[in-house]
């Protein structure tokens, strides 16, 4: 009997542990969002004045970095001196654009936090939720890169992505 309930509690411990490494494991890039080489969807967006843009309006001229973050977001500003250095390096030859998602999110609350930490790119407002459907925005964190054409060359998510090979890559001819 006790080599039963033994060989329950170690099975149990195992699962346990099995499902905990599972769950611990970190998301990697292109292990959600949109598949590489795909072009996404229509999306409307507003600027931070409240004029509606379509997203298309920077997509297919030239590549494109795309983060969906929020203020309160811990993994977005873990990201944010990356994202600053990068700009500073490639924002010549890439769009950037920040799209500040809607939930527990204002625009002066925004307006406020791109002012305070001097965020130079492109601010737009995803109130209605159509970018984070069309771009398949599993969370904030969530950084798309599209090459010249439209396509998916990356997408990743949390505060530690490496976005310079993949900004080289949308960059390539």
């Amino acid at each position: 009997m006790k080599t039963c309930r033994f060989l329950a509690v170690l099975g149990t411990t195992v699962g346990a542990l099995g499902m905990t490494l599972l769950f611990a494991a970190p998301v990697t890039a292109q292990d959600i969002g949109l598949e590489l080489g795909t072009k996404p969807g229509a999306a409307t967006v507003e600027t931070l004045e409240g004029k509606p843009v379509d997203l298309a309006e920077y997509v297919g001229r030239k590549p494109v970095l795309m983060e969906f973050w929020a203020t309160w977001c811990g993994n977005c500003a873990k990201l944010e001196p990356h994202m600053l250095a990068m700009h500073r390096k490639y924002g010549d030859k890439v769009e950037f654009l920040g799209i500040a998602v809607s939930f527990n999110q204002s625009v002066p609350r925004v307006k406020a936090y791109v002012e305070k930490h001097k965020l130079p790119w492109v601010q737009l407002f995803d109130r209605k939720g159509e970018a984070g459907g069309a771009y398949d925005a599993p969370a904030t964190s969530y950084v798309v890169v599209l090459d010249a054409m439209g396509k998916v060359v990356y997408t990743g998510l949390g505060g530690d992505q490496e976005l310079e090979p993949a900004l080289r890559k949308a960059i390539a001819p």
